[in-house]
């Protein structure tokens, strides 16, 4: 099978043909809790984009606390372009360098973007889990597809099912707030996906592994912003 995580753009490149990686990636996810009985380490990985260099960052959080201990940055030349629902293509490459980086290894990472819950089953956070071998979750901001299931009780937890399968669930940690959108990466369960993204839920909606590498993300983007055009960082 071709490296997943190689995305440079060939030319016989298709989004049909992506698209069908994806399906056949999906068959790979595992559904089934593959974590310590005792998390010590939580990631979070997003990606930030100027010019033409992706910049991918990883943050590495005490699970109990949630105190920062660590973070990574890396970029890349962006070879792939925006496409909707091939996101994964685009963010894998700067996401894998940024984590090889880390001298410690988190026991899951949140991933901004989707997992499971995803038109081809494969969103970034599936993909990232799969290249990584690594149970990922992914935490995003709206939803892609799928009937939300509202319970009678309010639930803060909504579960969402497309085509007679539970692929995701809507999670509102604060009233006031906005929802996000909880889907399995890979190697763990969606209760227990539910479960690590309350846990890391603090006074934002966004889970605190994915802000803290969102604002590292956003850090190294101004400083290549300020930087020469053909100067770029790797730490």
């Amino acid at each position: 099978m071709p490296d997943v995580s190689d995305t440079r753009m060939k030319p016989e490149f298709s989004a049909e043909k992506a698209h069908k990686t994806q399906m056949k990636l999906s068959k790979r996810i595992l559904f089934e809790d593959k974590l310590p009985r005792k998390i010590r380490f939580v990631g979070g990985v997003d990606t930030a984009y100027i010019r033409d260099i992706s910049i991918g960052a990883a943050a590495v959080l005490d699970f109990p606390s949630l105190k920062l201990v660590e973070s990574k940055v890396a970029t890349c030349k962006t070879r792939f372009p925006y496409i909707p629902t091939l996101l994964s293509f685009r963010e894998v490459p700067p996401s894998v360098l940024a984590i090889h980086k880390l001298s410690i290894q988190p026991d899951v990472f949140l991933v901004d973007g989707h997992g499971y819950a995803h038109p081809y089953r494969c969103g970034f956070a599936s993909h990232l889990g799969l290249v990584m071998k690594k149970p990922t979750i992914g935490v995003a901001k709206g939803k892609l597809i799928g009937n939300l299931e509202h319970s009678k009780d309010n639930s803060k937890v909504v579960y969402i099912r497309h085509k007679g399968d539970i692929i995701g669930a809507m999670m509102t940690p604060k009233p006031e707030r906005k929802p996000v959108y909880v889907s399995v990466g890979n190697m763990v369960s969606l209760e227990t996906a539910i479960k690590i993204v309350k846990h890391c839920t603090m006074h934002n909606r966004i889970p605190e592994p994915i802000r803290v590498a969102h604002r590292v993300a956003a850090v190294e983007k101004r400083k290549i912003n300020i930087s020469t055009p053909t100067q770029t960082s790797s730490e």
